[in-house]
């Protein structure tokens, strides 16, 4: 692939035809990165930001493989552009790509503190749990401008009521002193996802989310502050990160992680399109090896939607993976535990009782 063909800063190196059209439409070298005008970057290569007006923001978790009853998720398609992300095929319900379109136009939900707010307080919601970025970054770059995860958080303080979240962003600490009220009273779990330790890899697998380096320190941070953390090594990768499980386990134990956990990638729908490209385009050598392996842990293909199995895979290499976890917790993480979250503080008049105060 020829230099200037390389979507620098991007995950995606294509548009995929979305499944539910007949049609699609496509510009002779659109999402090339090179300079049109000498001095000026391309302008399709810009990010797009557009609102939408959903009339509810929870939405309820029927698998069987996931530990939450609701996930919300003010923000649809992801900037972060990781590669192998399964929420690349959503995008394709908003009528784009699971492609480039999933990280260059991004959907975000201003209303949505408003709608958790009149969703909790209802007559009949009894306090569950509920997880941010069940889908997309909730803590994704234009967080910091819009600030509508740290809006979420003060309905969820306001009212005691309990979340997990999930994030690959540092940003996350711009919300410490919400999290730090929220950890006091056993409110909140936060995962950090770090896919690997290695900076290159990062740089390949996930372009625009937060460093190595940066992402260990928020760890760090949020425990020295009471917050408990999980680490999430998702997903494993075979051929690219699988050997590193011992060193992640080992590494994000000395940072304060009370527990750490891991997925295996699972490329289903047009997301095995997109990643194969990009797996041939930037690490050809290792290509095919990684595409097999990854077969090897789903039955033969890279798709795999079967409950109980399509999280951690099966065969010889997933079951490596596992032994090495299993082992390492024993070893470095045998003493510490996340701890429950609290479900008896939640009180939805508390609402009223904070107005009566002006």
């Amino acid at each position: 692939m020829k230099k200037q063909d390389f979507i620098k800063g991007r995950g995606a190196q294509k548009q995929v035809q979305n499944r539910f059209l007949q049609h699609s439409h496509v510009v002779e070298d659109e999402y090339l990165n090179y300079a049109h005008i000498e001095g000026e970057p391309a302008q399709s290569n810009r990010t797009q930001y557009i609102e939408i007006f959903p009339k509810s923001i929870l939405n309820k978790v029927t698998s069987t493989d996931i530990g939450m009853a609701y996930s919300m998720n003010p923000y649809q398609g992801c900037e972060h552009g990781c590669i192998y992300c399964y929420a690349r095929n959503s995008h394709e319900y908003y009528g784009y790509d699971a492609g480039l379109d999933f990280e260059k136009k991004i959907l975000f939900k201003q209303n949505s503190a408003e709608l958790l707010e009149k969703k909790i307080t209802s007559r009949n919601w009894k306090a569950e749990n509920i997880m941010f970025s069940g889908n997309t970054d909730c803590y994704q770059p234009i967080e910091r401008k819009l600030e509508i995860t740290r809006s979420m958080l003060q309905v969820l303080l306001k009212y005691k009521h309990p979340v997990s979240i999930i994030t690959k962003n540092s940003l996350v600490l711009r919300d410490l002193d919400i999290l730090k009220k929220m950890a006091a009273l056993n409110l909140v779990h936060v995962a950090i996802s770090i896919t690997s330790l290695s900076e290159d890899t990062r740089r390949l697998l996930e372009p625009r989310t937060s460093s190595i380096k940066q992402r260990l320190k928020t760890l760090e941070t949020l425990s020295k502050n009471g917050i408990p953390v999980n680490v999430m090594m998702a997903p494993i990768i075979p051929g690219l990160n699988n050997h590193e499980v011992f060193n992640m386990v080992e590494t994000v134990s000395t940072l304060g992680a009370k527990s750490v956990a891991y997925t295996m990638v699972r490329l289903n729908g047009t997301i095995g399109e997109v990643f194969t490209d990009w797996v041939q385009k930037t690490l050809p050598d290792r290509a095919s090896k990684i595409i097999n392996q990854i077969k090897e842990v789903h039955g033969g293909s890279l798709n795999d939607s079967r409950f109980g199995v399509r999280m951690k895979g099966e065969g010889k290499i997933a079951e490596q993976v596992a032994l090495q976890f299993r082992l390492a917790k024993k070893k470095y993480l045998a003493e510490v535990c996340m701890p429950p979250l609290n479900y008896d503080l939640f009180d939805k008049s508390l609402g009223d009782a904070q107005m009566k105060l002006f």
